[in-house]
């Protein structure tokens, strides 16, 4: 940071260029944030739903679904509150779909992503609390990346201030998008004073969330979806106060910014929903062929299978899974044995073997006869094809 010539304050640069041509194709600054963000996320969500028992790249399918739908929601939220732009005296409807040219609500970004990560879920046989949870750190980290694409648009900024600190802020060419206006010298034209850096308060609360968020589902172990009603409640409650100092133009509401009443009352949502459900983490279980459990990293290299590593087989994706307990899920990790699973009529059956019945009282004497039924413990691969059928898809599984 630099001093103002004639301010005691520390000014905060912006950057003059927020595009840069690659032959014939501009390289934008907002869409290179946006895209560092999505990875971070993915990145984030990945890690998380794997320690809850996920097979490995399941966040690429359900980004498949939930960046487009965020992206079209976000663009839908924008329109839609901000209709005079393209509908309006002298606006231009086709406008209405250029992305490219900024223009993207968070809150439209959310909904519609939810519910392409709810298409993902519901298709990959995972509980959407589950995929919920595993997001909430992920999605302000990303957005706190996508702020800097504001800052390099030199936009969404406060009024003018008198702190110890504020943002230079560059006047923009209307006609040249993504470039500072210059004067004969050619240098870029500043505009008086200096500016509350909005964007660089919501990058930092937003940072702030995500500590917010690993801690408390650490000591807590928020499941069913809180860990995400906490993330919007630390979130919106940003948002409010930060929203309150800008100044770009924006729809009002008995004379508030209209994104203040939203941030008030998904808050409010987000803290009903964190009150009122209740429940203990979600862990996973595969269904299916993919049902073993990675060994742990810890193992002895001596058992590991070398043949097995020459010729690597593709992992075949769980069939669905099967929600368990932390307990549960941890030993299963260790010994591989699936755990009991209560029945239709409230007993508890073997989760890797059919119901056990009269023949289960079988003496030694007739284990070896012919006439007696099979032994699945005496044939490990009839004991992996009996849990894959006993325990196979039901949609109270794949939905719950």
């Amino acid at each position: 940071m630099t001093l103002a010539s004639l301010s005691p304050q520390a000014a905060l640069p912006s950057p003059s260029t927020a595009v840069w041509q690659l032959g014939p194709f501009p390289l934008r600054a907002y869409a290179l944030c946006i895209i560092a963000g999505i990875v971070l996320a993915c990145w984030v969500t990945e890690r998380r739903l794997r320690q809850r028992g996920v097979a490995p790249g399941a966040v690429l399918d359900i980004a498949v679904w939930a960046v487009p739908a965020g992206i079209i929601g976000a663009r839908i939220y924008h329109v839609i509150t901000s209709p005079e732009k393209y509908f309006g005296a002298g606006g231009e409807p086709l406008k209405a779909f250029y992305i490219w040219e900024g223009g993207l609500g968070i809150w439209g970004a959310v909904a519609g992503g939810a519910v392409g990560a709810f298409i993902a879920a519901r298709q990959l046989g995972i509980p959407f609390g589950v995929v919920a949870d595993a997001l909430a750190p992920g999605l302000p980290l990303a957005q706190a990346v996508g702020r800097l694409g504001n800052w390099f648009n030199n936009e969404l900024f406060g009024g003018r201030t008198t702190l110890p600190w504020g943002l230079e802020i560059h006047r923009m060419d209307p006609d040249n998008p993504g470039h500072a206006l210059r004067d004969d010298a050619g240098q870029p034209i500043l505009e008086p004073g200096l500016y509350q850096p909005t964007f660089l308060y919501e990058l930092l609360w937003n940072l702030g969330v995500v500590a917010l968020v690993l801690i408390l589902d650490r000591r807590l172990k928020l499941g069913r979806g809180r860990a995400f009603a906490l993330y919007v409640m630390g979130y919106t409650a940003g948002r409010f106060w930060i929203e309150l100092m800008r100044t770009d133009e924006a729809n009002q509401i008995l004379g508030v910014r209209l994104n203040v009443w939203t941030a008030a009352l998904v808050f409010l949502g987000g803290l009903i929903y964190f009150v009122r459900v209740r429940g203990p983490q979600e862990f996973l279980i595969p269904l299916g062929a993919a049902a073993t459990p990675t060994p742990p990293p810890t193992s002895d290299l001596s058992q590991v299978d070398l043949s097995e590593r020459e010729t690597p087989a593709r992992a075949a994706a769980p069939e669905g899974y099967r929600v368990v307990s932390e307990e549960q899920y941890a030993a299963w990790q260790d010994t591989g044995v699936v755990p009991p699973e209560p029945t239709a009529d409230g007993d508890v059956r073997p989760g890797g073997a059919e119901p056990l019945g009269d023949e289960s009282r079988v003496d030694e004497g007739t284990v070896d006869s012919p006439s007696a039924d099979h032994d699945p413990a005496a044939d490990p691969s009839a004991t992996r094809t009996d849990r894959a059928d006993a325990t196979g898809v039901r949609p109270a599984d794949r939905d719950s």
